[in-house]
């Protein structure tokens, strides 16, 4: 680990404060606090640091991308929507806004979508940009290079991170675009003294602006940190730079950038909030207990980095040094109690651990100071760290072929838990998505092509969810396959391409007793039935003639927003 340099010199001058807290690792801290030339320049000298450490988590994401391939693990069915939605570019769809549709139309462009490792590339590219971006607020909250290294080090291991960077998705994004608001606020906060306050106030609020409008349009979690920003520093005395006239520059270019999905979302008839509130009210996604959902934020950052981060959380609400952003430290309980009385997924609060992870690297060397045995601590955490990192990465990113990882399961004694309700399955659903799509195609092919020449003039498919029908829509071309449809998510806005359902090649849970009641006559030609896939992707694939209504007029039934 070359990279991780835990010897180098701060930029700041050094200043010794006082903590409220009895004797303990936070009782005092050596708090490098930045000068006011350092506002502008200071952060070259961080910039080694934070490029070699991001590139190190860039590396990872290609290799472990390669070996996953390798392994047998295929796209995810997610990644196969998002590159179908890149091909029908609007402003937005039922279950996200429109930039992971923009990354995915880039990535087909550049890419194609062979190559795991090449299209992940993008969000692999995000999460490098997330660790330097660490580096960055540790030099903001006055932290060392020494820090910086530690910060990013910790999220560089985070299983979370891992694995949502390992996958074209919007979530790769989030943190590109949260962490510069955190990062805009600080500085504002900090130019407050400066004879040129104003223009730095000026130009931070406008980062904020478009770095917060931006991540709208990426994803609309967006909404709820935003909103626990807000109340946090309504909380605090920081309150006060919510007066600046800036403040409201900086909501009108948020408003504005986010304004092209709002609009969208107005003339389609609010199809994100239908869909936010058809998941609320199913049984889809598992909703935890308090207790659980708390549980859950140590097991997906991986246990071993919980005393970076909640060190972090607790020098950010009780160290004098870190009063000035008091506001990050009440953020995090506020945004945590929103995500528990939404039933949100405990991986939604992945992208704000990203300032605990700096905050407590600063915590833990203001505390070494200039004390040795206290300064070797850190270097000998970050042992654990990288240990910690070899040990759970498979969990993570599938580096182990499928049987090996069932073994690795057991002999390490932990099963990954998934956050939506289903049958047991062989692998964790994250995997188990990424297997039988080819399959299926190759199946429906078979079917296809086996039919009269005037048959397939005038046989289309159907499927019941969207993965399916984006990796026919994907991989079908090839066979020459007609285009899919289906009511699930935006491919119900997307509408029935004509078909009128004469001859139908029809994938999905039904039995075929009820699929009679809809058709003249359905047989079944054949079957998913890859042991590594979901429950739900075990359906069966039959061939249906003369359906009693058209799909025209019945399409508004078919809707299935969740």
């Amino acid at each position: 680990m070359a990279t991780m340099n835990f010897s180098g010199r701060t930029a700041y001058s050094e200043t010794k404060v006082p903590f409220v807290s009895s004797p303990d690792l936070m009782n005092t801290v050596t708090l490098n606090a930045p000068v006011e030339a350092d506002l502008h320049g200071g952060f070259r000298r961080f910039v080694g640091i934070c490029v070699a450490v991001a590139a190190m988590k860039l590396a990872i994401g290609i290799v472990g991308n390669i070996l996953a391939q390798r392994a047998g693990y295929g796209i995810f069915r997610d990644e196969m929507y998002y590159l179908i939605c890149g091909r029908h570019l609007a402003f937005g769809y039922v279950d996200q806004p429109p930039m992971v549709a923009l990354q995915a139309r880039l990535t087909g462009i550049l890419f194609g979508y062979d190559h795991m490792w090449s299209l992940r590339l993008l969000s692999g590219m995000a999460g490098a940009v997330k660790v330097f971006l660490t580096g960055a607020l540790v030099w903001a909250m006055g932290g060392n290079r020494r820090a910086a290294a530690l910060g990013m080090l910790g999220v560089t291991v985070a299983g979370v991170y891992l694995g949502i960077d390992s996958y074209l998705s919007m979530n790769s994004f989030e943190p590109v675009f949260w962490i510069p608001c955190a990062l805009a606020l600080i500085r504002i906060v900090q130019a407050e003294t400066l004879p040129d306050s104003e223009k730095v106030v000026r130009n931070w609020w406008i980062v904020l602006g478009v770095s917060a409008g931006l991540g709208l349009e990426n994803k609309d979690n967006e909404v709820f940190f935003l909103v626990a920003v807000l109340i946090a520093l309504l909380l605090t005395p920081q309150r006060r730079i919510l007066a600046s006239r800036w403040f409201g520059v900086a909501v009108a270019i948020m408003v504005a950038l986010a304004l092209p999905n709002l609009l969208w979302q107005i003339h389609n008839h609010w199809p994100t909030l239908e869909w936010l509130i058809g998941v609320s009210k199913s049984n889809k996604d598992t909703k935890l207990p308090p207790l659980q959902f708390l549980a859950g934020q140590g097991m997906m950052l991986n246990p071993f980095t919980a005393p970076l981060w909640i060190s972090g959380v607790l020098w950010l609400l009780f160290a004098k040094a870190a009063r000035r952003v008091l506001f990050l430290g009440v953020l995090y309980p506020v945004y945590l109690l929103m995500m528990m009385a939404l039933h949100a997924k405990d991986y939604y609060l992945a992208p704000i651990y990203v300032i605990y992870f700096a905050a407590g690297a600063i915590c833990w060397f203001g505390w070494a100071r200039d004390r040795v045995w206290r300064n070797a601590l850190p270097a000998v955490y970050a042992a654990l760290l990288v240990f910690a990192f070899i040990r759970s990465v498979p969990f993570s990113i599938p580096v182990l072929p499928p049987q090996q990882f069932i073994a690795y399961e057991k002999k390490i004694g932990f099963t990954p838990k998934d956050s939506e309700n289903h049958d047991a399955t062989i692998l964790p659903q994250f995997y188990a998505d990424r297997f039988g799509w080819k399959e299926m195609v190759e199946k429906v092919a078979r079917i296809y092509n086996s039919l009269p020449p005037q048959e397939r003039a005038i046989t289309g498919i159907y499927t019941g969810n969207y993965g399916e029908a984006s990796a026919i829509n994907l991989f079908g071309p090839k066979y020459g396959l007609p285009v899919a449809i289906s009511g699930h998510q935006t491919y119900w806005l997307w509408g029935p391409h004509g078909y009128s359902g004469q001859e139908m090649i029809i994938i999905n849970g039904a039995k075929l007793a009820d699929m009679k009641a809809y058709y003249d006559s359905c047989v079944v030609a054949d079957r998913m039935d890859n042991p590594l896939s979901m429950p739900w992707e075990k359906n069966l694939i039959s061939l249906c003639h003369g359906r009693k209504g058209t799909y025209e007029a019945d399409w508004k039934n078919f809707k299935y927003y969740y």
